[in-house]
């Protein structure tokens, strides 16, 4: 909670409590800071009221820039009346007594790290038709770049860098680092045998350089350079040292510094070529935005991660294949990482955050007898590894699977359909993450190459109107799920917030990063670094339903169209992976994979199929949604190999849809039998 200075102004909820003294902020939330940090106060008082109780424990801090003091006691809702008074003696303490938290002489706010963790259980759960509160996270640590020299020694070559290339003939107007660090340590077995045990660290240079200005620079759309001759180095951010001193650090910026600054004065060149001979673009915005300088540092994630106990997890999860003999592949992977990234810009921000992930991930595969591959999977992610389901519900999990690829491959083939389907909800959010989300991305919109699906559809209805999407990229989990789309700032040092997309079924915004298009000229926080370059990309899609019925209702709904269109029966998508194609030199199509898929007759009976795909073209596809059921389906992944990303969405109902046959490998089935399982 945050006051806005009124003096005397108090306001209380169950997250907290806020007292405003002019200027002045007071938070307090039930998780403490650690001792030990600078710029922060502790001390224990009793109440009155209250001694029976154990002490409260405070942690106050001050934000330099904005004189915010933050009060935090580790126990406050049993001590409400302590809380009360200590607030004003907190303040005079730390108004006096703490210093500033400064970065090159500049008071810089030192924030709160991640530290939220909730069940990942994998069921459904009902959907609330309001948004979900955006979570406050509990304070782990603050720091400031003084502690932490990578960081200091990242901006010093930054200003030494950009004070160099400003001044040559052909000068660089922006100049931005970013400091990715990855520690991942990852467990894989297989049919109860160990197969990988690693520990690995990486550190990688991400540049972005440019020439030119904020209107006209060597970014500049449809403008190609010959990357075969530069290197296969180019291509992505540069591997860093991960030891050593600083300088043997800043020796590796400098060098991939200059790299990317001679493919810059490549692209310039080009661009001014181009720009003088040829037409200009459709889109005549700038190519990049202007945004106000951040500044925000947090503490870095612990591990928790026990290897020992991941690997005999990982033994006894995977044991649970080889009582099925059908099954050809049955792997689980347990791992643990934690991407910690520094960012600096020449225009100002200094941004470090710390980012744990924690998965689960199995993996299966069987072979029906005319050789066709059958794989299924499961994930779960948590920012914990104590948040991770139980031992026992993931063995169930597995257990069910191996007996839906056991159903699989006896299952009679599919044959081509069209006709009304449900999605389930699950279904439904990788379906949107891949029709939907990846054409309201602000660059497809701008690049010629591309179908520019959306770009003139905005306040235009492009979904039914009991339907409304927003992205979110600060929602840290919805319910028990924990969400992998979240960030506090985006790869361009752009604070991350929430966009309307569509509003009642109308189109509303776009996702931006800081390349402008028309009508968008500012970032919203949604600028996420791939292959090497920034580009605006999906967080978190939340697809929100105004008008909703139950599961039950929607296959009734569903036999009533099939009766209506006198087809056979319906389909049912219980589970789907997916891809889709945005470019206009390919046919603006998707192509989904179901995985589970249900056939369901007139008289409700329902039957397991395989072998076919989902196909269609995105505006048809979303003008035949017409009914939403009231469960949540949370799809998490990793999106164009290394962004997380997070979809949500109700099961729907479509009138119309269309599959076609899957392709089918000639693979036979094993020549020889299983081994027998252990008895």
């Amino acid at each position: 909670m945050h006051t806005s200075g009124d003096a005397g102004s108090v306001d209380e909820d169950k997250s907290g409590i806020s007292f405003g003294l002019a200027k002045t902020q007071i938070m307090a939330h039930n998780t403490a800071l650690p001792m030990g940090k600078q710029g922060e106060i502790k001390f224990k008082g009793r109440s009155r009221q209250h001694m029976s109780h154990s002490a409260l424990l405070w942690s106050i801090s001050r934000d330099a820039s904005s004189r915010a003091i933050r009060l935090n006691p580790s126990n406050w809702r049993q001590h409400p009346a302590t809380v009360r008074s200590f607030h004003l003696l907190a303040v005079l303490i730390a108004l006096v007594l703490l210093p500033p938290v400064t970065l090159n002489g500049q008071p810089v706010p030192a924030m709160a790290n991640l530290g939220a963790n909730f069940r990942l259980n994998g069921k459904p759960a009902k959907q609330s038709a309001s948004p979900p509160e955006h979570p406050t996270a509990p304070i782990q640590a603050s720091g400031d770049m003084g502690s932490d020299p990578v960081l200091s020694g990242l901006q010093q070559e930054l200003h030494r860098s950009f004070d160099n290339l400003s001044k040559l003939r052909t000068p660089v107007y922006f100049l931005a680092y970013q400091l990715t660090d990855n520690r991942a340590i990852k467990v894989s077995a297989s049919f109860g045998a160990l197969m990988s045990s690693t520990d690995e660290r990486t550190r990688v240079l991400g540049v972005d350089l440019r020439i030119g200005d904020y209107s006209l620079d060597n970014t500049h759309p449809g403008i190609s350079v010959d990357w075969l001759n530069l290197g296969d180095d180019s291509l992505d951010d540069t591997p860093m040292p991960i030891e050593g001193a600083v300088d043997v650090f800043q020796r590796a910026v400098w060098a991939g510094t200059d790299l990317q600054y001679k493919i810059a004065l490549e692209s310039w060149q080009n661009v001014k070529t181009v720009t003088a001979v040829k037409a200009p673009q459709e889109d005549g915005s700038a190519d990049f935005s202007r945004e106000p300088p951040r500044q925000y540092i947090e503490s870095e994630a612990y591990f928790h991660f026990d290897r020992n106990a991941a690997e005999e997890q990982a033994r006894r999860y995977s044991s649970q294949f080889v009582k099925h003999s059908d099954i050809l592949e049955g792997t689980v992977e347990i791992s643990e990482e934690i991407e910690t990234r520094r960012f600096v810009n020449s225009e100002g921000s200094v941004i470090k955050t710390s980012t744990p992930y924690c998965r689960i991930m199995v993996s299966a595969s069987t072979k029906a007898a005319d050789g066709m591959r059958l794989p299924l999977h499961l994930t779960y992610l948590a920012f914990s590894p104590g948040t991770l389901p139980s031992e026992e519900a993931v063995i169930a999990d597995i257990d069910q699977l191996s007996e839906k690829l056991a159903q699989l491959r006896n299952a009679p083939v599919a044959e081509p359909y069209t006709g009304p389907a449900i999605l389930s909800s699950r279904a439904s959010a990788v379906f949107f993450h891949e029709i939907f989300g990846h054409r309201i991305e602000g660059a497809r919109q701008k690049r010629q190459e591309d179908a520019q699906t959306f770009e003139k559809r905005v306040n235009q209805h492009v979904l039914p109107d009991f339907l409304s999407v927003y992205s979110d990229p600060t929602q840290l989990h919805l319910g028990k799920e924990d969400l992998a789309g979240y960030y506090k700032y985006d790869d361009e040092g752009v604070r991350a917030v929430r966009v309307t997309v569509v509003e009642n079924g109308v189109l509303k915004n776009l996702l931006m990063s800081r390349s402008p298009i028309k009508g968008f000229p500012q970032s919203n926080g949604h600028g996420r670094r791939q292959f090497g370059f920034p580009a605006a990309h999906q967080s978190n899609l939340i697809v929100q339903a105004s008008q909703q019925v139950s599961r039950t209702e929607l296959k009734k709904r569903l036999i009533e169209l099939v009766k209506a269109a006198n087809r056979p029966y319906g389909l049912y998508f219980e589970d789907v992976e997916g891809d889709t194609l945005t470019q206009r030199l390919v046919p603006n199509a998707f192509n989904v994979r179901p995985t589970v898929v249900y056939r369901i007759y007139p008289d409700g009976r329902e039957e397991l199929v395989r072998g076919f795909d989902l196909i269609g073209t995105p505006l048809m596809a979303f003008s035949k949604i017409v009914a939403a059921d009231d469960e949540v389906g949370v799809f998490d992944g990793i999106c164009d190999f290394d962004i997380p990303v997070s979809a949500v969405s109700p099961g729907l109902l479509v009138s119309q849809i269309e599959v076609q046959l899957k392709e089918k490998l000639p693979d036979r089935t094993p020549v020889l039998p299983a081994p027998s399982a252990k008895p």
